[in-house]
């Protein structure tokens, strides 16, 4: 069975939305929305140069794919869950909506993710220090230096 004939408006968009880690079916279900056209898992899956069907991929579309990811990866400023903001804001939203509806087990659990949001629960920042909260004492000493402290203790 020969391959579909798509044009370079309907491949760019195949290849930018596996370059976001959209998977074949959520794109071949979107190109089906935009553009009209059913195209197979198989054929969007051909346009991702990290998949063996895509074995024969021209290089221009190996470059958008690379270029698009890495935008993708380096740009989450543009993508509103991403920012603590937005997320309490729906947590909020959430919050109101489940007590006014009476369910308090779902309130209670928001409230507390929120809170958890507030206080850095969901990030991986740790602050490391040393005594007493002071700063993490470091030395340097050689060999003999340590022998002799050591003999002398």
């Amino acid at each position: 069975m020969a391959k579909a004939k798509l044009s370079d408006e309907v491949k760019t968009y195949i290849v930018q939305a596996l370059a976001c880690f959209d998977s074949p079916s959520v794109v071949s279900a979107a190109v089906k929305k935009e553009y009209g056209l059913d195209v197979s898992r198989q054929l969007v899956e051909s346009h991702d140069p990290n998949k063996k069907a895509a074995s024969g991929l021209a290089p221009k579309w190996r470059v958008l794919f690379e270029e698009t990811r890495k935008t993708f990866l380096e740009d989450t400023a543009s993508i509103a869950i991403s920012h603590r903001a937005v997320r309490l804001r729906a947590l909020q939203r959430m919050a109101e909506k489940a007590e006014t509806q009476g369910n308090m087990v779902l309130a209670s659990s928001l409230l507390k993710q929120a809170a958890e949001e507030v206080g850095n629960a969901y990030t991986n920042k740790r602050e490391v220090t040393g005594k007493d909260g002071g700063p993490i004492r470091t030395e340097t000493r050689t060999w003999r230096e340590v022998l002799r402290q050591e003999g002398e203790g």
